[in-house]
């Protein structure tokens, strides 16, 4: 029976690669607030976090190869239902397990263990797909690197998990080429920033500047 509050693609053979498209585009342009778009983008109840850009991203990334583990605040009889009839990924109770996550900024806890790929294979590191209260190109972190001309600004929230979260990426450079891949998602709205992605707080770098 089809799963009324998690909808899957009207089309899934082609819907799939224009949104693997827009995806791809957005990973590397990193921090380009990208709208998925489709004749009919898959919509989720309004009371689901998730949103309907990463729904529309978990059912393209997402197949039978799949592990994934969904945060506490997202976790649904329904969502994993509807996960598993959608993709037939395979849910798991560990997040260093798993090649997706499903979270919000606000369940993400800098204490827990996600894969962060090997040296040899750094693209087996987990890519967090983070639901999040606002996207917008301003204001509070400043992305340079791979796909970003100069620099750009990007805004998550202003909350203490959106800061946590965002001080964690900023420590992916550290790690290089291992780290976490990062989309976010505010409604049909995404965001990525792939480990490649140099990250810094508007405020250091303005302090920065002053001292030099």
């Amino acid at each position: 029976m089809m799963n009324q509050t998690w909808p899957g693609l009207a089309d899934p053979a082609h819907d799939s690669q224009r949104l693997f498209r827009q995806i791809l585009g957005a990973m590397s342009e990193p921090g380009t607030l990208t709208t998925l778009a489709l004749p009919a983008l898959p919509q989720v109840a309004p009371s689901d976090a998730l949103g309907a850009a990463l729904w529309g991203t978990v059912l393209t990334l997402c197949d039978l190869e799949t592990r994934v583990w969904i945060a506490a605040d997202l976790d649904s009889p329904a969502l994993r239902e509807a996960l598993t009839f959608h993709t037939g990924a395979r849910l798991v109770d560990d997040p260093e397990t798993a090649d997706f996550a499903l979270l919000t900024h606000a369940s993400f806890d800098p204490q827990t263990s996600f894969a962060l790929g090997s040296d040899t294979y750094p693209d087996r590191g987990t890519t967090l797909l983070v639901a999040v209260e606002r996207l917008a190109n301003a204001g509070l972190w400043i992305l340079s690197g791979p796909g970003i001309e100069t620099t750009r600004a990007l805004d998550i929230g202003d909350t203490a998990g959106c800061h946590l979260l965002m001080d964690r990426l900023a420590a992916n450079r550290a790690s290089f080429p291992q780290g976490l891949d990062v989309i976010f998602g505010c409604g049909a709205q995404l965001a990525a920033v792939p480990r490649s992605t140099r990250m810094a707080s508007a405020k250091t770098q303005a302090d920065f500047r002053e001292t030099n």
